[in-house]
């Protein structure tokens, strides 16, 4: 088993070593790419989650180069999702955020897909880069889960659903800008749980679940204990139905993440990630974080816990 290292400054290693480690932010700033990239379309989904279409995304993505906030790669992929959606009820969360590097335009992108019961289950994922290092494509770390949400996507449309309404949220500045700190980090998430909870939507959230960071092709996926135990417990169950088990919480830690604004607003929450990426965490915010080192496999794996995670909660 590896030790598992954490996504930011302050977080706390809660295996039994009860160490705690700190990664220092990104130190370089840089420009994206502007290659001309070919799109998959969407379409609905009637099958299982399909990991090699969240792979084919993935790619596609990938491809824009880093995608950090206010970049040409970052306006790219807001134009590459909102043509992905353009047939679903999505819609912009524009806001400005104030940064150690001055004020950036930000948005948070949301698609809701209508179902017969009461209530609302999130299911986010980040879509920005690490800020400011020009070398960085954020493969599995902003990538794999932009596309592992888009083939949700897929197989929440076509319909209402028979359940509750799932709205998928692609967040907008979660990384740091400069250094991460409680002030300088998860601009999109803390805006938007501010706005709901002003609105009284997040009064109807019955579970949100984030997911990050699980395209690693080495899969193995934490339990965060500032998640919500009972929802974690419902993923591990879900996992343990379709006999993935092995991939789920053998390591937990305390993870600081786009969650953590909605926990404290009393949403359950489960934060879905693999911060084991590579022997130590050693492809984590480096330019190592690349193509090769995400699998169609472990997003199948993910995609396919996280709906049955969905169906579970709809029978709650």
């Amino acid at each position: 088993m590896k030790a598992a290292t954490l996504k930011a400054a302050g977080l706390a290693l809660t295996a039994a070593i009860g160490l705690a480690f700190t990664v220092p932010g990104c130190a370089q700033a840089g420009k994206s790419s502007a290659k001309k990239i070919s799109q998959s379309q969407p379409a609905p989904a009637t099958g299982p989650f399909s990991g090699e279409r969240a792979m084919q995304y993935t790619r596609e993505v990938v491809a824009m180069g880093p995608r950090p906030v206010g970049s040409a790669g970052h306006k790219k992929l807001e134009e590459y999702l909102h043509a992905h959606l353009a047939k679903d009820q999505a819609e912009e969360d524009a806001f400005t955020a104030s940064t150690p590097a001055g004020t950036f335009a930000m948005k948070n992108i949301i698609a809701k897909f209508p179902g017969t019961k009461d209530g609302i289950i999130v299911v986010g994922s980040h879509y920005d880069t690490c800020y400011p290092l020009k070398t960085f494509v954020g493969a599995n770390d902003g990538g794999s889960t932009t596309a592992l949400l888009l083939e949700l996507a897929n197989h929440l449309r076509g319909g209402r659903r028979d359940g509750y309404s799932v709205w998928l949220v692609w967040f907008d500045g979660e990384e740091a800008i400069r250094q991460w700190t409680p002030d300088d980090s998860l601009y999109g998430s803390k805006h938007l749980a501010a706005r709901w909870k002003a609105d009284g939507t997040a009064a109807k959230i019955k579970a949100f679940l984030l997911a990050d960071m699980i395209g690693d092709r080495d899969l193995n996926i934490q339990r965060d204990t500032n998640s919500t135990p009972w929802l974690l417990d419902l993923v591990g169950q879900a996992a343990a139905k379709l006999n993935y088990r092995s991939y789920f919480f053998e390591q937990q830690t305390a993870v600081e993440d786009d969650h953590l604004p909605f926990a404290r607003i009393g949403v359950p929450v489960a934060d879905i990630i693999d911060l084991d990426y590579g022997y130590n965490n050693v492809f984590h915010h480096t330019p190592e974080d690349t193509i090769d080192k995400v699998s169609a496999k472990s997003l199948g794996i993910s995609g396919s816990v996280i709906l049955e995670t969905i169906k579970m909660l709809d029978s709650r």
